[in-house]
């Protein structure tokens, strides 16, 4: 079992700003967390003395977006690539080692609500043929989707799990693309307490299972077995 988290980091273009992000990460549980909002000018890879390695994407000339991961210890030597394919969505390449088997994690964040609803098609038309492009058999996609996705309304939403709190415009669009892509909405399939406010930060998955952003709990997990009625879904 791996834990994948998902961290909307508002800025790590400081020194300050990444050690304290290193600071909190150590207080939790995680194999990757994928990072949003970076907002550097220049990209940075490094690798800590305790062995955890970081890559951080750059933004755009607007000082807006930019995506990374941190990859904690024990999965650093499964490390196959990181690239940063937009400013808002970046891919990390695990290599398969023993029981792991080969992993693709997609680090994506969505324009807001306030932006031209070109900017956020485009975003998801990015994001779709990223996903198509790679053919790694299992991928995760993580991070902030400015979306709310409620329960499942219809049996034909096989993709949303029973879970869900709340719909908004933006989920909808990212239904829409989880479905295009005969992926699953992990964040859903998870009871959430209802006194917690909805977490934007929504994490999609193909032929597995996940939960959602450590900034709100540490419950991504990403289990390797598909389940059995997600058999025919792309991998």
């Amino acid at each position: 079992m791996m834990t994948i988290c998902t961290f909307n980091a508002r800025t790590l273009a400081s020194e300050a700003s990444i050690e304290d992000l290193m600071v909190q990460v150590r207080k939790i549980r995680y194999d990757v967390i994928g990072l949003t909002e970076t907002r550097r000018h220049r990209p940075l890879n490094a690798t800590f003395d305790t062995g955890e390695e970081l890559f951080l994407g750059t933004c755009d000339s607007r000082g807006v977006g930019g995506v990374g991961a941190l990859v904690n210890t024990n999965l650093a030597m499964n490390i196959d690539s990181f690239e940063q394919l937009t400013t808002r969505i970046g891919s990390l390449r695990l290599r398969r080692c023993g029981s792991m088997p080969a992993l693709t994690i997609f680090i994506a964040h969505a324009p807001t609500s306030s932006y031209d609803e070109d900017e956020i098609e485009a975003f998801y038309m990015d994001l779709e043929k990223f996903y198509r492009e790679d053919h790694t058999f299992y991928k995760v996609i993580v991070g902030d989707f400015n979306a709310k996705i409620g329960p499942r309304r219809t049996p034909e939403e096989l993709h949303i799990g029973t879970h869900g709190l709340q719909w908004n415009e933006q989920g909808e669009r990212l239904s829409e693309f989880i479905m295009t892509t005969r992926a699953i909405h992990g964040n859903s399939q998870f009871h959430k307490p209802t006194s917690r406010p909805e977490s934007r930060h929504s994490t999609t998955t193909s032929s597995s299972s996940s939960g959602e952003g450590f900034d709100k709990a540490t419950r991504c997990r990403q289990n390797y077995s598909p389940p059995p009625s997600r058999t025919s879904y792309e991998g």
